[in-house]
C-alpha cells in the first residue's frame, strides 16, 4: 500500500499565513488611503491658483479700465468671499497696499495686489495660497 498524503493546510501553515495578511493588509490599506489624499491635493492647489489668478485679472482689468482706473484699485471695492461661486470650501481675499518704487516703503505710484485663497486639503489640513503683482499709476 501507498503511504497517503493529506491534503488541506497544516495548523503552522495557516498561521503562518493570518500573521503574513495581518502584517500586509492594514499597511496596504493605508497605502490606498495615502495615495488618494496625495492625488487629491494637487488639485485642490491648482483651484487655488487658478482662483488667485483670476481675481488678480479682475484688479488689472479695473486698473486698465477707461470707467474705473489706477483709483479704484483700493481694498474695499474688492471684499472678501467666504464661499467662492463655483468652489465649495474655497475663501478668497484681496489686499491692497499703495508703496513707493521699492514695493516696501510707504508712497505713492505703485500699489501691491496680494490676492489670499484658503481651503482645506484632502487630509484636512487648512492651507493658503498667496499671490500678488504690482499696478501702476502710470499711462504710457
Amino acid at each position: 500500500m501507498r503511504a497517503r498524503r493529506p491534503r488541506g493546510f497544516t495548523l503552522m501553515e495557516t498561521i503562518i499565513a493570518v500573521v503574513i495578511l495581518s502584517l500586509a493588509v492594514p499597511t496596504m490599506f493605508w497605502a490606498i488611503r495615502d495615495s488618494q489624499t496625495k492625488r487629491a491635493n494637487p488639485v485642490m492647489v491648482s483651484r487655488a491658483r487658478w482662483l488667485a489668478t483670476e481675481k488678480i485679472e479682475d484688479v488689472i482689468a479695473d486698473r486698465h479700465s477707461t470707467t474705473r482706473g489706477y483709483a479704484y484699485v483700493l481694498t474695499s471695492n474688492y471684499p472678501a468671499e467666504a464661499s467662492t461661486t463655483g468652489f465649495a470650501g474655497f475663501t478668497r481675499t484681496t489686499a491692497i497696499a499703495e508703496t513707493a518704487a521699492d514695493l516696501v516703503s510707504a508712497g505713492t505710484g505703485f500699489k501691491k495686489v496680494t490676492v489670499t485663497v484658503g481651503f482645506t486639503d484632502a487630509a484636512g489640513v487648512a492651507r493658503t495660497l498667496s499671490l500678488a503683482t504690482v499696478v501702476t499709476d502710470y499711462t504710457p
